[in-house]
């Protein structure tokens, strides 16, 4: 069976705005471009999935029950304009703050590969073939300790993670795009 190519997407910053933790669903506010992105996404051959960090969860600011919550309400607002994600997949645990479970140092938190893996077997993905678009710099880490390219966008984190610390970056990005919609558009014509 042929492997497939991904649109990797971090959420909160990239995707939605970036507010802090989202620890109400009425906080999930996806960006006024994100719509149009995903549906590029979802009209070429690759596939559009989230990878996000969640460790509100371990810090006990919110639930697992309340990120599912906000996943369907971003997958529904992105539904009224025709928009569909593929997957979503999130790490709720942090290595120094909170309880067990949560409390740990897991391989699904940005920027260790565990959630990118973790789709690549499911979706029979080619994680060199794939990209990852995210506003932090540990996207592109991610991206690049897998083989991926990696793409800042500006919006979230990403404007002053390029103003102010782009000098002691380990990886640089292959493109760094102004938002989501941008970052899709060259992503497919390259």
């Amino acid at each position: 069976m042929e492997k497939k190519r991904a649109i990797f997407m971090d959420r909160d910053g990239t995707l939605s705005h970036e507010v802090g933790y989202i620890n109400h669903l009425s906080r999930m506010r996806p960006y006024p471009f994100s719509a149009e992105a995903v549906r590029l996404i979802n009209r070429s051959d690759r596939l559009a999935i989230v990878v996000t960090n969640q460790a509100g969860v371990a810090r006990g600011y919110f639930t697992e029950e309340l990120v599912k919550q906000v996943h369907q309400r971003m997958e529904s607002i992105l539904a009224l304009d025709g928009a569909k994600l593929d997957d979503i997949f999130y790490c709720p645990h942090h290595p120094t703050a909170g309880k067990p479970p949560y409390r740990m140092d897991c391989e699904c938190r940005k920027p260790k590969p565990g959630m990118l893996l973790k789709a690549a077997e499911k979706h029979n993905i080619d994680l060199s073939l794939s990209v990852m678009v995210g506003d932090k710099i540990s996207d592109v880490e991610m991206a690049k300790a897998n083989g991926m390219t990696g793409v800042l966008v500006l919006t979230g984190y990403g404007r002053g993670e390029f103003a102010y610390q782009s000098d002691s970056w380990h990886e640089q990005p292959d493109f760094i795009a102004e938002n989501l919609l941008e970052a899709v558009k060259w992503i497919l014509k390259n």
